[in-house]
């Protein structure tokens, strides 16, 4: 996976000034545009869309210094349509705009091309198993959250304090397969996991066909397919947020399987009554690379 993350970044520094296609792209290092992403994200601690956006405004920078042409023809070499366009996301950049950064040499904030580096690490052994399973389906309470990566998330937050103790227990009553117990569902996630955009967040079960499911509840179904299910306890959700980010540094890397499309599950197996402490399992789609 660092091999396939290092040709990515020479890749987009070869096309820097066309469109990338990011699928193509992970089909010739020879894996899925959304493995892709979540795996460069998740190392690198921006999207790949920042990333290109940065690097294409650090190259560009030096042609807008150097009078290198009218500003138009370097906005659309770019790929932008217009100097107001390429405007906006210089300024987004380096916090000028390119007529004040042409007159003044600067100041530019420069992205440094990335280099991803294999450190020896996990001392700690994870704990995960592997399971195939059927197609399920979840049942419960949706609500359209934007993503928090760290904390907690206050819109989840009030989506679950919103409901009444007793629906709590009637969801419970309906789980009858794996995963097992009151499930935290992230769906419909941006590729890029970029902070604050949209996702579909599910409190409910998970339950078989044979489960008549009360109208008044949303209903998402799952694909049969294989599941990494990483066991963690410890102060929550920090914990949680570890073990997420653990499985893109340390398991992803060093065993033979990527992400699938498909619904990120947390399930609740223990909790201090003031939810400050709790045993989880995240539960992530996965297929053999």
């Amino acid at each position: 996976m660092i091999a396939s993350l290092n040709r990515l970044v020479d890749l987009v520094e070869d096309r820097l000034t066309e469109d990338l296609d990011v699928t193509d792209l992970a089909a010739a290092l020879g894996t899925t545009e959304y493995h892709l992403r979540r795996m460069f994200s998740s190392l690198a601690g921006m999207p790949l869309s920042e990333y290109v956006r940065r690097r294409r405004m650090t190259v560009a920078a030096a042609e807008v210094v150097a009078d290198r042409g009218d500003l138009l023809g370097i906005a659309v070499r770019y790929g932008y349509g217009s100097t107001e366009a390429f405007g906006r996301a210089f300024r987004a950049v380096h916090g000028v705009s390119p007529g004040e950064a042409r007159r003044d040499g600067g100041p530019f904030r420069s992205q440094p091309r990335l280099r991803f580096r294999l450190t020896v690490e996990g001392a700690a052994p994870m704990d995960v198993r592997l399971v195939t399973r059927p197609g399920f389906r979840l049942a419960g309470h949706a609500a359209r959250v934007p993503l928090a990566h760290e904390g907690v998330n206050p819109a989840i937050q009030r989506h679950v304090a919103s409901l009444p103790p007793e629906e709590h227990a009637r969801l419970k009553a309906l789980g009858d397969v794996e995963p097992a117990g009151l499930l935290a569902v992230s769906a419909d996630l941006d590729p890029d996991r970029r902070e604050g955009t949209d996702l579909t967040y599910v409190h409910g079960v998970a339950v078989s066909d044979a489960v008549e499911v009360p109208g008044d509840l949303d209903v998402l179904s799952v694909a049969a397919g294989a599941w990494a299910v990483f066991r963690a306890e410890g102060p929550y959700p920090a914990t949680l947020q570890a073990v997420w980010a653990a499985t893109a540094t340390d398991w992803f890397p060093s065993n033979p399987w990527r992400l699938r499309p498909g619904p990120e599950v947390v399930a609740v197996l223990d909790r201090a009554d003031d939810f400050s402490t709790a045993t989880v399992e995240l539960w992530l789609p996965v297929e053999p690379a």
